[in-house]
């Protein structure tokens, strides 16, 4: 998919030039501009080496970025789903005010007006091109509007599924094993190698590269050498209690207890869930495993993007931001996959390097993914943009202590909405039902304070943060 547009159309359009020496100069500004290097990654919650957040992760390339800048461990989706999540970020426009809640809505349907991340670039004179997962599904590669090119990675070897071993149920969801083959052989790779040598160009104007990586979105298939990097027997598990979701409103329980089907797609609520399945088989250490092997088969994707930055002609000036589209839960809360609204379906790496920020540095004020679209305008000198529903982090990018209060909003489904300040993390069910965790004694959510009456007035002073209005679904449950 190509779509083409030339400098000089775009510079008499847009800056409305009447003059050869208006034409120089504003090619001369647009040159002095910096690159942007824009990576995705599917479905990677915060187990990354210098995040903590599982002591099995390896992350060696992603660990290298955050030194060269500010990486944020405290950075939340709009939307635990793909769709809406990266919807919310490319528009800058929050779920409960687009309308967008599930993986089938498309981007036009809802909104064909917005102008798209990449739309704004092009429009100041950037060149954008993409490759991989950016949107999602049903508008993946999706809106041409957004794109001067896309590289669609094609000729992929079949068979890289492994065979489910013999002696484990269909029930147990077995979707994560080693493959006998190379990184190039998988769509990452593919998608790798095309960006990195995107990097090794020079290129006549600035230019906005993403590129998305579909691990550690399932299934877990990725070349044995990255089971061989986490054995099974040094595998640690997430901390869980058993008793975790009885103080949880039946909305939150009945999210926790989905189920994938296997013969359609939709997921439903079973007494046991996942989890239960997972347990009963005897697969936790396994799926773990599958899936920080998967981890780190997306870094060593990122490393290759890293290393053509840094060995081309755009090392000095060009801004990196890596960032998650959510988090993903294995077995916290008795919860898998994503689709809730608590800290790991919601929380998930975002790095930027840039020049002229903060090096080396966490940033540990609560952001929102919504905030990128102001943020890399800002940081690219370019005119703000009206009617985002972010703002922008360069304040924290410049000094990663500075003072920030701004509430971060996620959403799943129709009036379903967490809000997450520094200490607190509020839930309200589109029933009325609700949670209240207290992240400084509490980090993995174990209590709800929700009915509490020592917290009502906590709970009163975050509920002024959901949002005002709630567009209604269309293709989507209003309950979910």
């Amino acid at each position: 998919m190509r779509f083409r547009i030339t400098l000089t159309s775009v510079l008499a359009v847009v800056i409305g030039l009447t003059s050869t020496e208006d034409l120089m100069a504003s090619t001369s500004a647009l040159a002095a501009k910096p690159n942007v290097l824009f990576i995705a990654v599917d479905d990677l919650n915060d187990w990354v080496g210098h995040l903590r957040g599982h002591p099995n992760a390896k992350t060696p390339n992603i660990d290298r970025l955050a030194s060269q800048g500010v990486s944020f461990t405290h950075a939340y989706c709009a939307a635990p789903l793909c769709n809406p999540s990266r919807i919310s970020l490319l528009t800058g426009i929050l779920p409960s005010n687009s309308g967008v809640y599930g993986n089938g809505e498309k981007l036009r349907d809802k909104l064909p007006h917005a102008e798209t991340l990449m739309q704004y670039f092009r429009s100041a004179g950037y060149t954008a091109k993409g490759a991989g997962k950016i949107f999602h599904g049903a508008n993946s590669p999706g809106d041409p509007a957004s794109w001067d090119e896309y590289f669609v990675a094609s000729g992929m070897r079949r068979g890289l599924r492994p065979a489910r071993p013999s002696d484990v149920s269909r029930e147990a969801w077995i979707a994560w094993g080693a493959v006998s083959a190379e990184d190039d052989d998988m769509t990452d790779g593919r998608v790798a190698a095309w960006a990195a040598a995107e990097l090794a160009k020079e290129h006549a104007r600035p230019f906005f590269l993403a590129c998305g990586f579909f691990k550690p979105h399932m299934p877990w298939f990725v070349p044995q050498r990255f089971f061989d990097m986490h054995p099974l027997e040094s595998i640690t598990l997430p901390a869980t209690k058993d008793d975790d979701l009885n103080d949880v409103p039946p909305f939150g329980k009945r999210l926790a207890r989905e189920v994938f089907d296997p013969s359609g797609d939709r997921n439903f609520a079973t007494p046991g869930g996942d989890h239960n399945n997972i347990l009963k088989h005897h697969q936790w250490k396994n799926a773990v495993q599958g899936y920080l092997a998967a981890i780190s088969f997306a870094d060593a994707q990122v490393g290759k993007l890293l290393e053509a930055l840094q060995s081309g002609p755009n090392a000095e000036n060009t801004i990196v931001i890596l960032w998650g589209d959510h988090g993903w839960h294995l077995g916290q809360k008795q919860h898998w996959r994503k689709h809730a609204v608590w800290e790991v379906s919601s929380k998930t790496p975002l790095v930027i390097s840039a020049p002229g920020i903060a090096q080396g540095r966490l940033c540990h004020r609560p952001v929102g993914l919504i905030d990128i679209y102001p943020t890399l305008v800002e940081l690219c000198g370019l005119p703000p943009k009206a009617g985002l529903d972010g703002q922008s982090i360069v304040p924290l990018l410049q000094d990663p202590m500075a003072p920030w209060d701004r509430p971060v909003l996620t959403t799943y489904g129709y009036r379903n909405h967490s809000i997450r300040t520094a200490r607190w993390r509020y839930i309200r069910y589109h029933d009325g039902t609700d949670d209240l965790y207290d992240r400084q004694g509490d980090p993995r959510e174990w209590t709800n304070l929700a009915n509490d009456p020592e917290y009502e007035g906590v709970i009163r002073k975050l509920r002024t943060s959901l949002p005002k209005a709630n567009r209604p679904a269309t293709s989507y449950s209003a309950e979910h």
